[in-house]
C-alpha cells in the first residue's frame, strides 16, 4: 500500500478507530472471557463447583456468540452499528449482573447466557464490518488498531479482578467487571462511533460493493479451509487463555503472580496485532498467519509443566501473539478473499467457527484436568491444533479479484 495514503486514512479515522478497541474490549465476548480465568479458583473455594462446570459458562456466552453472529450481522446491514452497538452494551452488563448472584449453576449459567444474548451487537462482526468499510489501504492495520482492545482487557483485566477478590470475593469482582461497559464503552462508543460520517476512508461505492454473495462463500473451498484453521487455532487459544491462571497456581505459584503471567500475553497480544495488521497489508496474509499460528504451538509445549519465570514468560508472550493476531486475520482474510458486499454476513459465519472454539475448549481444558489431575494434556493438545491451524493458512491460495458489480441485487444471498 502508499504509505502516505495509509496514514492519512489511520489518521482521519483514529476516534473510531478508538470507539471500536473499546467496544469490542468491553463486549459479550471478550470480558466474560477473560474474567472466567481469574474467578475460577475463587467461585470454587465458595460454592464447590468443579472448574469444568465454572468454565462451562463461557460455553453460554461465547457460544450464544455464534449463534446469534448471523443475526448481528444482518442487524447491521439494516439499522446501522452504533444503533445496534449502544444497547447491547448495556446488556453484556445487566447479564454479568445477573451472574454475580448466582448460588447455582443455573443462574450463573443464565447470566452468561443473558450477557451474549442481550450483549449480541458487541461482537467482533460490528467492530470489523465498520473498521473493513471505513478503511482501504490501510485496512489491516486499521483491524489491527482496532481489535487491540482485547488485547488491553487481557492485559488488565485479570489483575483488576484479582484485585477485586481480595477486596470483596468473587461476586464484588464480578460485579466491577460487569460496570465497565456501561461506564467506560457506552460514553465512547456514542460519541465516537459515527462510520458514516467517517466515510469509506478513501475506497469508492464500487470497490466497497464488491465481493462473493454469501451463497457463493459457502460453495467456496477457501471458506471451509478459513473456518477450520480459525476453529483449530481458537480452541488452542481459547482452552490455553482461560485455564492459565489455575494452572499456574497448581504448581505453586502465587494468584497475582499468575495473573501477572497471564497479563504478559495481553502485552503481547497489542504488537501483535498491531504488527501483523501492518505486515499483511504488504505481505500474503496467509503465509504470515501460519508462521503466527506455529509459535504458540511451541509455547504450548512450554506451558505442559514449567514453572521458570522466564520460561513462562516466553510461553505467555508467544500465546499473546497468536491471540493477538488470530481475530485480525480472520477479518482482513473475509474482507481479501470474498469482498465487503456482503462481509457482515460471511464474516458473521466465519466467525461462528471462532464462537465456537472459543466457547468449547475452555470446558474441554478444565475437563481434561478434572479426569487427569493436571493441565499436561490439555497444553500438548494445544499445541496439535496450533500446527494444525498454521499448515492449513497456505491452502488459502492466491487472493482473488473482484469484478465491479452491476446488477447483482442485495438479496441475492
Amino acid at each position: 500500500m502508499s504509505n502516505a495514503v495509509g496514514w492519512q486514512e489511520l489518521r482521519g479515522g483514529w476516534t473510531l478507530l478508538v470507539a471500536c478497541a473499546v467496544g469490542v474490549g468491553l463486549s459479550a465476548i471478550a470480558l466474560p472471557f477473560y474474567a472466567i480465568g481469574p474467578l475460577t479458583r475463587p467461585i470454587e473455594a465458595d460454592l464447590g463447583w468443579t472448574r469444568a462446570d465454572i468454565q462451562l459458562a463461557i460455553l453460554f456466552s461465547s457460544g450464544l456468540g455464534a449463534l446469534t453472529a448471523p443475526v448481528t450481522g444482518w442487524m447491521i446491514d439494516r439499522f446501522g452499528a452504533r444503533t445496534v452497538a449502544l444497547p447491547s452494551m448495556l446488556g453484556v452488563s445487566v447479564g454479568l449482573l445477573i451472574s454475580s448472584t448466582a448460588t447455582n449453576l443455573t443462574t450463573f449459567y443464565f447470566g452468561f447466557a443473558a450477557s451474549a444474548i442481550l450483549g449480541a451487537g458487541t461482537n467482533p462482526v460490528l467492530w470489523s464490518r465498520v473498521v473493513s468499510g471505513s478503511f482501504e489501504k490501510a485496512r489491516g492495520a486499521a483491524l489491527g488498531l482496532a481489535l487491540v482492545g482485547t488485547a488491553l482487557v487481557a492485559l488488565l483485566l485479570p489483575s483488576f479482578i484479582v484485585a477485586l477478590v481480595e477486596m470483596g470475593g468473587w461476586r464484588f469482582a464480578l460485579r466491577g467487571t460487569a460496570m465497565l461497559p456501561v461506564i467506560v464503552a457506552m460514553p465512547v462508543v456514542y460519541i465516537w462511533l459515527k462510520p458514516a460520517a467517517h466515510g469509506s476512508a478513501g475506497s469508492d461505492q464500487a470497490t466497497a460493493l464488491a465481493g462473493a454473495t454469501v451463497a457463493e462463500a459457502l460453495r467456496d473451498y477457501r471458506f471451509w479451509i478459513l473456518v477450520l484453521s480459525i476453529l483449530l487455532g481458537y480452541l488452542a487459544i481459547s482452552g490455553s487463555l482461560t485455564n492459565l491462571v489455575p494452572a499456574l497456581v497448581d504448581r505453586g505459584i502465587e494468584a497475582a503472580a499468575a495473573a501477572a503471567f497471564a497479563g504478559a500475553i495481553g502485552i503481547t497480544m497489542i504488537p501483535g496485532r498491531i504488527i501483523v495488521g501492518f505486515i499483511v497489508d504488504r505481505f500474503w496474509a496467509p503465509g504470515v498467519a501460519a508462521v503466527v499460528l506455529l509459535l504458540p504451538a511451541l509455547a504450548s509445549v512450554i506451558l505442559r509443566d514449567t514453572t521458570d519465570p522466564a520460561m513462562l514468560l516466553i510461553a505467555c508472550a508467544l500465546l499473546g501473539l497468536a491471540a493477538g493476531a488470530e481475530l485480525d486475520l480472520l477479518a482482513f482474510l473475509t474482507a481479501r478473499y470474498f469482498g465487503l458486499a456482503h462481509y457482515s454476513k460471511i464474516y458473521a459465519l466465519a466467525y461462528a467457527a471462532l464462537a465456537t472454539g472459543s466457547a468449547t475448549a475452555p470446558f474441554l481444558f478444565a475437563s481434561l484436568h478434572d479426569r487427569t489431575g493436571s493441565y499436561d494434556a490439555s497444553f500438548l493438545v494445544a499445541a496439535i491444533f496450533f500446527a494444525m491451524a498454521a499448515l492449513l493458512m497456505p491452502l488459502m491460495g492466491r487472493y482473488p479479484q473482484f469484478e465491479e458489480p452491476k446488477d447483482r441485487l442485495a438479496t441475492n444471498i
